[in-house]
């Protein structure tokens, strides 16, 4: 199976330094080619803001507001945003490297050339988002729901799946052969296509009731 080609965030070099303090201070909440490092903000409203060119180092969001922003070129690089609400965000070209999402909220987002890098990303809501060439790389997804997704150029490599949803989510072309998991939601109806490992498929015929006999 062809790997997924995504295009990079377009970032300039020697980003100057700002704060997200400064996105209230303009008439039209944006924050543009800058880098926001080592700070915490937390339970933060920022909703509609639009963030273009932006990099983000060590910066805790914890439980802010990202509902319907627009994220174009970013990078988030060892951050932590644990339950952080990005309900119908538009986020394109962006990557999420070494970060804490336990618990995000990406529902109803639209997601596009998107890359997750060693994150943590358990319990997170991905429900009625569209993701279009995505990858996720060496990422722990446990009890990530995928309900309702319209995948389209969507891989995962080397990441724990345990116990994903992925009711009602079309898996024709997606590879999960070398992730790792024991239990799966899946809907029977979804699944022609997907690309598993010999030694998945007894795990998916235990899941259809089979009994696989040696």
């Amino acid at each position: 199976m062809s790997k997924v080609k995504i295009e990079k965030p377009n970032i300039y070099f020697d980003l100057p330094t700002a704060s997200l303090q400064d996105i209230f201070e303009n008439e039209d909440p944006s924050l543009r080619h800058c880098t926001v490092s080592t700070c915490s903000a937390e339970m933060k409203n920022y909703d509609r803001t639009d963030f273009s060119q932006v990099v983000f180092k060590q910066v805790k969001l914890n439980g802010s507001s990202f509902k319907n922003v627009e994220l174009t070129d970013v990078i988030f690089d060892n951050c932590d945003l644990s339950n952080v609400d990005f309900l119908g965000a538009i986020i394109h070209r962006v990557e999420f490297k070494d970060t804490k999402m336990v618990g995000v909220n990406l529902a109803d987002a639209t997601l596009r050339n998107v890359r997750f890098e060693n994150s943590i990303i358990h319990l997170s809501s991905f429900n009625y988002s569209s993701p279009k060439q995505i990858i996720f790389d060496h990422c722990s997804l446990k009890g990530a729901d995928f309900y309702a997704c319209k995948f389209n150029k969507v891989q995962f490599q080397h990441c724990d799946i345990n116990e994903v949803n992925f009711s009602q989510t079309p898996l024709k072309n997606v590879d999960l052969s070398n992730s790792t998991f024991e239990r799966l939601i899946v809907s029977l109806d979804e699944l022609e296509g997907c690309i598993i490992s010999s030694e998945q498929a007894v795990a998916f015929a235990a899941m259809l009731g089979l009994k696989v006999k040696e």
